[in-house]
């Protein structure tokens, strides 16, 4: 009797001790859980917002934008920024252009465009206005239509729109 006694006794505290580890190591888990962020957030680089910068008039528009984006990077470099120009717009996009004070805008253009910014031309602004693609700076991409481009990066992008 005694030799089942020691023996239940004896599983009974294997029973107990593997029960304390496991709730330890249970409670361990959820801790770290509740302590921790996701692994995800840990792993992931964050996104910065989706912007879209409206441009529709060079004279009146261009000089400004192009600063504000430059500031909008310096305070968010992870913005994605993209610069959609139509009309009257298209014009600091060409080669040669300059703005009021004399200088060329494309200096500033091909800076921002290292810096993560594309820039979009209405192609049918284009047509209207008969130009060429190969009037403009190579840092210019096409877009079929800015108006239907603005309202896709709203809408399916979730950019947020300035108009400066």
């Amino acid at each position: 009797m005694e030799t089942l006694t020691h023996s239940t006794h004896g599983l009974m505290s294997v029973s107990r001790r593997l029960i304390v580890a496991l709730a330890t190591a249970g409670a361990a888990v959820v801790v770290s859980q509740v302590l921790s962020p996701p692994l995800r957030a840990q792993t992931a680089a964050p996104l910065g917002d989706r912007v879209v910068y409206h441009i529709n008039d060079t004279e009146a528009q261009a000089l400004s934008a192009l600063r504000n984006i430059r500031n909008h990077l310096d305070v968010d470099p992870t913005a994605r920024i993209t610069v959609v120009t139509h009309a009257m717009g298209v014009d600091f996009l060409m080669e040669g252009t300059k703005d009021r004070n004399g200088n060329a805008f494309a200096p500033t253009v091909q800076a921002l465009k290292n810096r993560g910014v594309k820039f979009e031309v209405c192609e049918i602004t284009l047509k209207n206005r008969n130009l060429k693609k190969e009037q403009f700076i190579a840092e210019a991409e096409f877009t079929p239509s800015g108006v239907v481009r603005i309202a896709q990066l709203q809408s399916r992008e979730r950019a947020a729109y300035i108009r400066p």
